[in-house]
């Protein structure tokens, strides 16, 4: 399997990446290609709702999202990446998610896989709430078909993330693809 982790964490070793790695080693074992695209650090462009795309592309923006057309239209997972900022994901994976519009048809004929790894300082039983409804609400929309959620609560720093369970958990997800 062919699997596409859209990382939206601007910290580059921080406790997102964690999960990323650890994910990526649990599927890399299992046989699976995993390809990270960093998109904090892609010029991605927020959409600006012209609907010239038609729904299903070319966008009139000519930035990095044809780099992450082209991952996900080839893959057959899609792990959404995220630290948890304000009860939601962050803005930069926000706005890759928002350029789906360009070719949402094609995206949801495509069937894919999908997880989400997410931490939070906040270890409140609610904490993840506001961002699983959002991607429980992507995934019905887009026909993608869930494997899995990594929500680390009470991983406010790589050093609360690694003595947590949650980078174990995000290997037994990739390894258990």
């Amino acid at each position: 399997m062919i699997i596409t982790v859209l990382l939206g964490s601007p910290n580059k070793k921080g406790s997102t990446s964690i999960l990323v790695d650890e994910f990526k080693r649990g599927a890399e074992e299992s046989g699976h290609t995993v390809e990270i695209l960093d998109v904090c650090h892609m010029i991605i462009n927020p959409c600006i709702g012209c609907v010239k795309c038609g729904y299903e592309g070319p966008c009139v923006q000519k930035d990095d999202t044809e780099i992450v057309k082209s991952k996900l239209l080839t893959s057959d997972m899609v792990v959404f990446a995220t630290p948890l900022y304000y009860y939601g994901m962050s803005a930069q994976l926000k706005t890759v998610i928002d350029r789906f519009c360009a070719y949402n048809s094609s995206l949801n004929s495509r069937h894919l896989k999908s997880a989400l790894l997410s931490v939070a300082w906040n270890s409140d039983d609610w904490t993840f709430d506001a961002l699983e409804a959002h991607y429980k609400t992507l995934v019905r929309y887009i026909n993608f078909e869930d494997k899995g959620m990594v929500l680390g609560r009470g991983c406010g720093t790589p050093s609360m993330t690694l003595r947590s369970r949650y980078p174990k958990k995000a290997y037994e997800l990739g390894k258990g693809l």
